[in-house]
């Protein structure tokens, strides 16, 4: 008779886990959440401030599911009546100029003065895996704990500037939720940054002293766009190196021609990470919600903005019942076969298929 090998592992009995817990329910609250989605409900408790109600929502407005597109546009439409009463921030530069830190830095400042923040972080998506990090959260350790605050970062995918695809609409539900404060940051790798000075009231734009704009990847367009240009990491012994940008930067915006909202864009220093200089960008911020709103152009910039959302949201639905229609998705494999082949050129082809999909 065969010894057993002695071994240092042995098996227990331990208790079933239908002794300890009911399977069955676990599967049904599985599946309501999934499917069960009470989008008035989801209302009511946004409206409510609930945080957890907010996310969901989102994530609702985020799916590319077309299921869940006549519950995220039942959603936005019942919130939009309760937004637009924050002040909708838009902060870029490039990596490595320290928005992260900044945006947690400006945010608890906000919340220390009572005010309610919402943070929209657009993390940077691969162009070949479509993967991202989202890592918002694990960046802005202190702020994520603050209760006056809600960090919702975001994969750009391939939205234009690096801004989520419904960005637009998770401002209006962040805005039904009572937040007074609405931070957008965007990816600032040179893209364009046009997306998201097209749903913001006040843009502003960091930079670093010592490096050019070639180094930098901001292009001329980006700093006429600046409300406000910030230059971080004036501490140590970059702050002579930033005072002298400060300078420059200010003779600079003297030669630009006059805003519309007819405010002079400022030039300042701060330090996020030594907390220093930040005050006075939420008091240039708030000087210019004054200034725009008593000579009309802060409500006018609003309905140019609807106006231009309109025209996008119009543009993406069209690219989407377009690629979307079956007999397009199974031509488009031909027509791409034949170009690979040099059987006929891109725009014969594209020509083909607009022609089909209004057969």
């Amino acid at each position: 008779m065969a010894k057993k090998n002695k071994t240092a592992l042995q098996e227990k009995k331990g208790v079933s886990i239908s002794e300890i817990t009911n399977t069955s329910s676990i599967e049904s609250i599985k599946t309501k959440r999934k499917t069960n989605v009470d989008a008035n409900a989801l209302v009511s408790s946004i409206l409510n401030k609930n945080i957890t109600a907010l996310s969901r929502a989102i994530t609702l407005i985020e799916s590319k599911n077309i299921k869940h597109l006549k519950k995220a546009n039942t959603i936005v439409n019942a919130c939009l009546p309760h937004a637009n009463k924050s002040i909708r921030i838009g902060i870029t530069g490039v990596p490595g100029v320290g928005k992260s830190t900044f945006i947690e830095t400006f945010g608890k400042h906000l919340t220390s003065k009572g005010k309610r923040v919402a943070v929209l972080a657009i993390d940077p998506s691969s162009s070949i895996t479509k993967g991202s990090i989202l890592g918002d959260k694990t960046r802005m350790e202190d702020l994520v704990k603050d209760k006056n605050a809600f960090i919702r970062p975001s994969a750009s995918g391939d939205s234009l500037g690096g801004v989520a695809r419904k960005t637009r609409e998770t401002i209006i539900l962040c805005e039904a939720a009572g937040f007074d404060i609405i931070l957008i940051e965007t990816v600032g790798v040179g893209q364009s940054e046009t997306t998201v000075h097209s749903m913001v009231d006040f843009f502003l734009l960091l930079k670093l002293a010592g490096a050019g704009d070639e180094l930098q990847g901001i292009k001329r367009g980006i700093i006429e766009m600046a409300d406000i240009i910030a230059i971080n990491k004036a501490d140590g012994d970059n702050l002579k190196q930033a005072k002298l940008a400060k300078v420059e930067f200010n003779r600079a915006l003297h030669l630009y021609p006059e805003k519309p909202s007819l405010w002079q864009p400022k030039v300042t220093i701060c330090s996020a990470i030594k907390n220093e200089g930040i005050d006075p960008i939420w008091e240039f911020i708030i000087d210019y919600v004054k200034t725009t709103s008593k000579n009309g152009y802060f409500n006018i910039k609003r309905s140019e903005q609807n106006k231009f959302w309109l025209i996008q949201t119009i543009e993406t639905q069209l690219k989407s019942d377009f690629f979307n229609t079956p007999k397009i998705k199974k031509e488009l494999e031909n027509q791409l076969q034949l170009i690979e082949n040099n059987k006929t050129s891109p725009f014969s082809a594209a020509d083909y298929l607009l022609g089909l999909k209004k057969r």
